[in-house]
This record gives structure tokens, C-alpha cells and sequence, in this order.
């Protein structure tokens, strides 16, 4: 089956570097799959999972707090706010990001609506990472 080269970067280090069938990414506007020979785009991501498929399975699933992703026909790179592994999150620690993700957007009530946008994306993401520590 074809393949297009996929990489994911966080600001410690590069995650994930191969050769992948398919990539499935929480683009801002809802799941996006990425194939080989998909249309150049740039996307922004929202708090959630990326789901990588070799040899017909999903081999990879790693939490991404948000972030960016180029794609091309032949490769898709995704710089991430933060990366994890799903089976490395811990759901205490989610909540918790939860309960200090609803604390600051309560006290940015007052702020400019560009300041709540960015309390209400880590809101978001906070709440996405407690569904994928389930889910793990």
C-alpha cells in the first residue's frame, strides 16, 4: 500500500519519524484523514488524539494538546504544543488540567475575547486528554 512520510515534533523532540498509510488528526474544524497524495494544506489543531495506521492497523495513538500540521502529497508534519502517548496519560493529572483550565477561564470573564479563546482552547484540550486517558 502507498505511503507518505509522517513526522510529529513537540518542542522536547521529534516523536514520531516513518513511513505511514494513514494519519488521522483533531484539525480545529473536526478529524481530518491524511493519505498519501493529499492536498497541501496547513491546519490548526485542537487538544486530542492522532491515530496512525501501518500495514492496515493503528499503531500509534499520542495525545496532542494543539498545535500545527503541514501536509503535502507526500509527507505530513505535525508541530505539537505537547505530545504524549495515549497509554501514558494519566486520567488524575487530566482532571486536574481540567479543574485549572475551568479556574483560569473563569477568572479571564473579564479579559479580552482574545485572552478567553486561548482559557477556552486549553479548557478543550484539558477535557479531550481526560476522554483519551479513558480511552487508553
Amino acid at each position: 500500500m502507498a505511503t507518505f512520510q509522517f513526522e510529529l515534533v513537540s518542542p522536547e523532540k521529534l516523536l514520531l519519524s516513518r513511513a505511514v498509510e494513514m494519519a488521522v488528526l483533531p484539525a480545529a474544524e473536526g478529524e481530518m484523514g491524511v493519505l498519501p497524495g493529499h492536498a497541501p494544506m496547513i491546519v490548526t489543531l485542537r487538544g486530542g488524539v492522532i491515530a496512525v495506521t501501518e500495514n492496515g492497523q493503528v499503531t500509534e495513538r499520542l495525545f496532542v494538546g494543539g498545535g500545527f500540521a503541514e501536509v503535502t502529497p507526500g509527507r505530513c508534519t505535525v508541530l505539537a504544543d505537547e505530545a504524549t502517548p495515549v497509554g501514558q496519560l494519566s486520567k488524575a493529572a487530566a482532571e486536574t488540567r481540567v479543574r485549572e483550565a475551568e479556574a483560569a477561564y473563569t477568572a479571564a470573564a473579564m479579559d479580552t475575547p482574545e485572552k478567553r479563546d486561548a482559557t477556552m482552547a486549553r479548557l478543550l484540550s484539558a477535557r479531550a486528554m481526560v476522554l483519551a486517558a479513558e480511552a487508553a
